[in-house]
């Protein structure tokens, strides 16, 4: 059986080195400042064991691993309906470009690039109720911390410098794939991006993709087999923004990335694996927490393969 604390003890101090091969996002200015050599990783296994090292009981800002949990909550109302409106497909550019989705008449190629997950949005806002309480909840429930919430000054910091976003908003909006009000898009995206959660409270959050599903801390079916089927295999294909294949190659799981420096992993049937390290690669994703994935699934064996 593996050790997993001995695997996470030992891989704080082996991505050392790593340290100051990245940047931190800086065009979010309230995210400037995160001190960039923090890092922390957590495993949650099927039955609810969590181990977790280093600064695994931090909150950080999740940025776009919520449009994982979004696109869930999503799943649940629309089911397949979704994919009329946005696709399943890697966009082979950066998370921000427009370039393929004017070529495309507005249609985002996956729910992970921003503007697949201004679409999602638009879905949600488009029920009934409180879409903002909606997420808070739903983000609440599944990290089972009830004082879970969106940062303000960072969510503020995103809608003040939200000039790209706003640009794939209206260029959607002008193809009729975004139906409501840019602004209001605008306002709730940056409170999603916003949320705060730690590497720990992001692994119990993503145990019902490992599960079938079915989580067994939650002590429910939170999502069908099909759904968390599906987003796995999209999160495979899409989910590290225009290196997915590097990450693949190197990781070989299904994860989500945020440029807050998180990374979420779910090994299906087996367990999920969350690290955080501020500092970025090229393409937005965590610099040392991609190189602790990669020790981490060479370690135990863990893969898809």
């Amino acid at each position: 059986m593996t050790n997993y604390q001995l695997v996470l003890d030992y891989i704080v101090e082996a991505v050392r080195p790593q340290f100051g091969k990245g940047k931190v996002a800086d065009y979010i200015p309230a995210l400037a400042g995160v001190p960039p050599r923090k890092f922390g990783i957590a495993v949650c296994t099927m039955d609810g064991q969590i181990f977790k090292a280093g600064d695994a009981d931090e909150g950080f800002s999740v940025q776009s691993i919520s449009k994982l949990f979004v696109l869930q909550l999503v799943m649940q109302h629309f089911g397949n309906m979704i994919w009329t409106r946005v696709g399943k497909e890697p966009s082979g550019d950066r998370f921000n470009s427009m370039l393929r989705l004017e070529q495309e008449q507005g249609i985002p190629r996956n729910p992970f690039i921003n503007p697949g997950a201004l679409v999602i949005l638009d879905l949600l806002q488009s029920l009934k109720g409180d879409a903002y309480q909606r997420i808070r909840n739903y983000l609440r429930f599944l990290s089972m911390n009830e004082t879970l919430d969106s940062n303000p000054t960072v969510a503020d910091s995103e809608f003040n410098h939200a000039h790209v976003n706003r640009a794939l908003a209206h260029l959607m909006k002008g193809y009729g794939n975004i139906h409501g009000d840019v602004e209001a898009l605008m306002e709730i995206y940056c409170f999603q991006c916003a949320m705060e959660m730690s590497c720990v409270e992001l692994a119990i959050a993503g145990l019902p993709l490992a599960g079938g599903g079915y989580s067994r801390p939650h002590e429910t079916a939170v999502i069908s087999k099909s759904q968390a089927k599906r987003i796995n295999s999209v999160m495979l294909t899409c989910g590290m923004y225009d290196s997915v294949g590097s990450f693949a190659y190197r990781v070989g799981l299904p994860a989500k990335s945020g440029v807050g420096g998180g990374i979420l992993a779910v090994a299906p049937e087996k367990l999920t694996v969350c690290t955080w390290g501020p500092e970025l690669d090229a393409y937005g994703n965590s610099y040392v927490g991609t190189a602790a994935l990669e020790m981490f699934t060479e370690m135990t064996h863990t893969s898809i393969s």
